[in-house]
């Protein structure tokens, strides 16, 4: 089995590209998480950020404060031709419409618009090993930063999960590994972007509302692989036919992945046994029920992680061992607690039909289940065989709250909520002991929370509260 030629990446790959930001006016659009961390980045290391939002200052006094520490100038309640006037670039934040007045003119007048993905991986001298896919992305990342960690390596997990790329991507050497969620939204203004390692967990339709097709969605996606060459690896789901072929101009090297046969170069189950094999190279690395965090799609990300490492160049004890003990990551099917004998699951990260529809098979029957947020399309219908078989009542709750009752009413028992506390109030009075209450939204959070972060926090401090009053 080949492994990375460390030498390649350090010598031609991992150049810091600080002259493209050194002295230069360059626009922020968005003081999310991504917006400050490039903001205080850029600051850093020369460049002359100015950052624009259309939030009020009464909404963004943290925010706001850390970028008065940097001496980082900036406005608020709107975006204007302030942004524009002396900017040579913008970097936009990824939870930013593509078609707001100020990108269509920035675009209009020839300004070059990059994603923070795209000029982070500029300063960028690690190791990239990049995940994506419609669902699964969070867990495989954190499950790949655990298996570097326990193997000694030098470094970082970030990007969608936890630390934004900016915040870290100076801060790895050449010889460090960063391992990074990446999300369609972070693909799309990307020009350089080179991950060493790249992740393709499967595709299914999501963010229809921002993309309007799922062949537009699936290409950007696939963008994580547009720039790999012949030393790079990009490892893939081979049980997602279009996936299959979607990446087959790409000139990485193919890594697969299956549950359901084996494959040539990648890893398969044999039995409940987990088996890399590549040429004459094999190696076991454990067994299905030794993947301590729950459901079948979590044996994908634990494949997916582990070949990934495996080609990184971790050894299989460091990957065995990080498999047994790896208990999942905050926000995707975490339990929070028992109260009353009603256990209570948070799956925020659940934010499209597919990830609802993987958080079902996980629970049993006499399920409460709390939906809805902002609508980003996709077939609802899907889940209509495991809600008949699990799901007792559905909550809805948030912008969609119609559509999901619309869409399920006929088959199980579906009442509204204005809040999620009062949904997890509503949903501790229908449940009996034995029963299990899980937030899995199938939408994203921003009609009611900053992000999905923000709401399994919501979740968990209600059902807390209930907590408190039981035992009191």
């Amino acid at each position: 089995m080949r492994t990375l030629d460390f030498e390649y990446f350090k010598n031609t790959v991992s150049t810091m590209r600080v002259d493209r930001i050194i002295s230069r006016p360059i626009g922020i659009i968005g003081l999310a998480r991504s917006g400050l961390a490039a903001a205080k980045l850029l600051k850093r290391l020369g460049g002359d950020p100015f950052v624009s939002d259309v939030k009020p200052e009464s909404e963004l006094q943290k925010e706001l404060a850390e970028l008065r520490a940097e001496n980082i100038p900036y406005e608020s309640g709107g975006h204007t031709h302030k942004l524009l006037e002396n900017s040579e670039f913008l970097i936009v934040s990824p939870g930013v419409p593509n078609n707001i007045p100020i990108i269509l003119e920035a675009q209009k007048i020839g300004i070059p618009i990059f994603s923070e993905l795209e000029v982070a991986s500029w300063l960028c001298e690690a190791n990239l090993a990049a995940v994506t896919g419609s669902n699964g992305k969070t867990t495989t990342t954190a499950l790949l930063g655990e298996i570097f960690k326990t193997a000694g390596f030098e470094t970082a997990t970030a990007g969608n999960i936890g630390y934004a790329f900016s915040e870290v991507c100076d801060q790895i050497s050449s010889r460090g590994w960063i391992a990074l969620e990446v999300s369609s939204a972070q693909l799309e203004r990307t020009f350089d972007f080179h991950p060493h390692v790249a992740i393709l967990l499967n595709l299914t339709p999501d963010h229809l509302d921002r993309y309007g097709t799922f062949e537009e969605y699936a290409h950007v996606k696939v963008r994580v692989a547009e720039n790999m060459t012949g030393v790079d690896f990009l490892i893939v789901n081979a049980d997602d036919d279009y996936l299959v072929e979607l990446v087959q101009p790409v000139e990485a090297r193919r890594i697969f992945f299956s549950l359901n046969k084996k494959v040539e170069s990648g890893i398969h189950l044999e039995g409940d046994r987990i088996i890399f094999h590549s040429g004459e190279f094999e190696i076991e690395l454990g067994s299905t029920s030794d993947i301590r965090i729950p459901g079948p799609h979590n044996v994908y990300n634990a494949m997916a992680a582990a070949a990934a490492a495996l080609v990184a160049g971790v050894p299989g004890e460091s990957i065995r061992k990080t498999l047994k003990t790896f208990g999942g990551v905050e926000h995707r099917l975490e339990y929070v607690d028992t109260v009353d004998g009603v256990r209570y699951i948070n799956d925020s990260k659940g934010t499209n039909v597919d990830s609802v529809w993987y958080a079902l098979q996980s629970v049993p029957e006499n399920t409460i289940l709390i939906m809805g947020g902002k609508y980003k399309g996709g077939d609802l219908s899907r889940l209509n065989d495991l809600i008949k078989q699990k799901v007792k009542h559905i909550i809805v709750i948030g912008q969609a709250a119609e559509i999901m009752r619309e869409a399920y009413s006929d088959i199980v028992a579906v009442s509204k909520s204005d809040s999620l506390e009062e949904a997890v109030t509503s949903a501790s009075v229908l449940a009996d002991a034995g029963d299990t209450v899980l937030l899995s939204p199938a939408c994203a959070s921003f009609d009611m929370f900053r992000d999905f972060e923000h709401r399994g926090q919501v979740f968990k401090d209600a059902v807390l509260r209930l907590k408190t009053r039981s035992s009191g």
